[in-house]
């Protein structure tokens, strides 16, 4: 295979990837809506696994967006960071920010 007919098919391919982590997503985010409708204990653990998709999913994508991993760990610590200051929601009712710049920092380790 010629040298530019390989760059057309890595970059094709990328373009499907890419497409297919955005269905990816779409389907983790609709997992987690419907574990929380149902309510239920059981529900519990596709949530979860909705969840730990979202997250295994928008680093992949960022990778195939040429993001390192780095850049976005850097990028969640900063607006944990800068939530905290802004006295967020999420901080100053629950101080869910710190606890999870927190744990953020210990997995830098």
């Amino acid at each position: 295979m010629l040298d530019f007919q390989k760059k057309n098919v890595d970059i094709g391919r990328n373009l499907k990837m890419i497409e297919f982590l955005k269905c990816e997503l779409l389907s983790s985010i609709a997992l987690v809506f419907e574990g929380l409708l149902k309510g239920v204990k059981g529900a519990q653990d596709s949530v979860l696994e909705g969840l730990a998709n979202i997250i295994l999913v928008t680093y992949s994508l960022g990778k195939r967006l040429g993001i390192d991993y780095q850049i976005i760990d850097k990028k969640v610590q900063d607006k944990v960071k800068i939530h905290i200051i802004e006295e967020h929601h999420l901080e100053k009712w629950y101080g869910e920010l710190s606890s999870l710049n927190q744990h953020l920092k210990g997995r830098e380790k």
